[in-house]
């Protein structure tokens, strides 16, 4: 599915300080008659309060009261708006280069990316920072929103210099899917409606691409993976024998008849049944909420993933990953965290951090020894318990993780696992550092 009134795009707005990144999440917000009149009133009181004599679009997104003092974003601010052909949710993720970390946040969860770039400025080391990030969390749509067209005549070579430039850096990162769009966030051109001004750009707006980029790919292309949140067992008179697995399927698609093997234990089984709000049905996929029955009484418990027996992950105790690094304390060689991979959790060490990457010029700095907040390193963890990760590179949702301190559930860092050292399932593995 490409688009419909029932898909829902999920994207993130980043771009340097000043670019227009809140003032073109308000246009899309005012334009698309997404916003509430007692909304647009409460705006035109702060404006007039600031001195301005025309509607701040960008306090739409601005929310707490010190980015509306200073002007900037300093936080990731949600936004739910619909048009009559998709929904979306939208993160408008700070520009600053010591809120990195938040434009992660943002962007995590993305299908789309959109960058901002001031036609006056051109690209600078934020665009390239943000194009980074971007490629690392492999938001597969990146658009380059060139704003401010109307501070530089709306000059067609301004615009095509710029999407030059642009293009060349993120297809070198990997980033599957450019496109490039000349806008004025404040004047409303090529944002939702197409710009009277620049007649020589006969691409979409903003808003006509965000509505017809593909959010959906074919579940059956993916392993199936299904992280067990919870055993229900009612061991009433009328269910004495019952045990179900319930969760959210992680990718892939499950079938009843499927054999399944349950890691990281690496017991055999096959699906007897399964339940999509209360209903027996064949099959089901990613993302449907599930309740999944085997064949077999086995002991399985939260955390546990099940996975057909044919694309089964390996598990392994050494996880080599890039972070991005979120919490103010450092992250040292040595540390004691928690692993927070779908719903398990387990005790771990962080055994090396072999590099540090520099964003500016995407070059690679050995053995830091630390990362600090905003830092974006290669690490190396060794895991308590055996672990199911897949590359992030093949599966976003389950080559992800959290690592966290024990000592008070602080979030420190945002994984996303490059490879393991594969064992089979169920084995202990036996390594040295690197």
């Amino acid at each position: 599915m490409d688009g419909g009134a029932t898909s829902l795009l999920r994207f993130a707005t980043a771009g340097s300080v000043d670019d227009g990144k809140s003032t073109l999440v308000g246009r899309l917000l005012h334009d698309s008659k997404s916003v509430l009149a007692d909304q647009l009133e409460a705006i035109e009181r702060a404006s007039l309060g600031r001195g301005q004599e025309t509607p701040d679009l960008a306090l739409l997104t601005d929310g707490l009261r010190a980015e509306r003092e200073q002007g900037i974003t300093i936080d990731v601010a949600y936004r739910y708006f619909a048009t009559p052909r998709r929904r979306f949710i939208l993160a408008d993720t700070p520009g600053h280069v010591q809120y990195t970390r938040n434009m992660v946040t943002g962007a995590s969860t993305a299908h789309l990316a959109v960058v901002l770039v001031d036609a006056r400025n051109g690209v600078v080391e934020q665009t390239r920072r943000h194009a980074a990030v971007a490629a690392l969390l492999r938001v597969p749509h990146v658009v380059l929103a060139v704003n401010k067209m109307d501070l530089v005549g709306y000059a067609e070579p301004v615009f095509a210099a710029i999407a030059e430039e642009f293009t060349t850096y993120a297809t070198s990162l990997g980033v599957p899917e450019i496109t490039a769009i000349p806008i004025s966030a404040l004047a409303g051109d090529n944002v939702v409606m197409p710009s009277a001004t620049m007649d020589w750009y006969g691409g979409p707006t903003v808003l006509e691409h965000l509505e017809a980029a593909p959010v959906h790919t074919d579940p059956s292309h993916a392993p199936g993976r299904f992280p067990v949140q919870y055993v229900i067992r009612p061991q009433t008179a009328a269910h004495p024998d019952y045990r179900g697995y319930a969760g959210q399927i992680a990718s892939g698609v499950l079938r009843v008849g499927d054999p399944v093997t349950v890691l990281p234990s690496g017991r055999a089984s096959t699906i007897e049944a399964i339940d999509v709000l209360g209903r027996a049905v064949d099959v089901a996929w990613a993302p449907q909420s599930v309740t999944v029955r085997l064949t077999d009484d086995l002991d399985i418990s939260r955390g546990d993933l099940i996975a057909p027996t044919a694309s089964a992950p390996a598990t392994s105790r050494d996880i080599e990953a890039t972070i991005c690094h979120v919490a103010d304390r450092p992250l040292r060689v040595g540390q004691r965290v928690l692993l927070k991979h779908t719903t398990r959790t387990v005790k771990a060490i962080v055994k090396d951090i072999p590099s540090r990457l520099a964003l500016d010029d995407l070059s690679q700095h050995p053995a830091p020894g630390e990362l600090t907040a905003n830092d974006i390193g290669r690490i190396v963890v060794r895991t308590a318990e055996p672990l199911a990760l897949d590359a992030y590179a093949n599966s976003r949702r389950t080559g992800s993780f959290l690592l966290i301190d024990p000592s008070d559930g602080t979030t420190l860092t945002a994984g996303m696992a490059e490879g393991t050292q594969r064992q089979p399932s169920g084995a202990t593995a036996h390594r040295t550092g690197r």
